[in-house]
């Protein structure tokens, strides 16, 4: 980047892991996640979308009597931006098998990115949709086709949300490292913990 344009914009760099997921009953499970912002944030470098591999809960004698789903599940990522308007969430939709083997929702979550510089671990609370009448939960669960979300960043976004019909389905563990470049020199100023 030239000189001059450092001081138009700022840098956010992230980088972590999707480290665990803990969702009671459920078992063999993989986490799609994908990056949301406003239009004056740019990705540099990173990806803005990917999915982990499926993991299973170890089922061996340990402290947890609910073990946990492990993915440690690389991220990184750097944005540069002009204002803070659309701060990036990180969004996140977790699947799994049902007992026919179908591919089945277990949990959509969001949340903004870290805005302070250092290390940072978040849990992100799961949830899924429900079905607005039994019936239909019932025949959604028999053809194999439940409530679900057209799109995994409606989770991330505020218009429709009051409307839609939840239950809380597990957490996810997020862990990562930011750096933050250049704010002063914008006349941005972020408090310390």
């Amino acid at each position: 980047m030239a000189e001059d344009s450092l001081a138009t914009t700022f840098l956010y760099t992230l980088s972590g892991e999707i480290q665990s997921g803990d969702f009671f009953e459920f078992d063999s499970l993989y986490c799609k996640y994908s990056f949301n912002q406003g239009q004056d944030w740019t990705l540099l470098s990173g990806l803005s979308e990917g999915i982990t591999q499926i993991s299973t809960k170890s089922h061996t004698k340990s402290y947890l009597s609910n073990p946990l789903v492990i993915w440690n599940f690389p991220l990184e990522l750097t944005y540069s931006s002009t204002t803070p308007f659309g701060w990036p969430q990180i969004v996140l939709s977790v699947y799994g098998l049902d007992i026919l083997g179908r591919d089945v929702i277990r949990g959509y979550g969001a949340i903004h990115l870290p805005c302070q510089s250092g290390e940072h671990s978040f849990s992100i609370p799961m949830v899924v949709p429900k079905s607005s009448t039994i019936f239909q939960e019932i025949l959604g669960t028999i053809l194999g086709r439940r409530a679900e979300f057209l799109s995994p960043a409606f989770i991330a976004q505020g218009a429709g949300r009051e409307v839609t019909r939840v239950r809380s389905q597990g957490r996810v563990v997020v862990k990562c490292h930011v750096i933050l470049r250049g704010f002063k020199e914008m006349g941005y100023s972020y408090a310390r913990e």
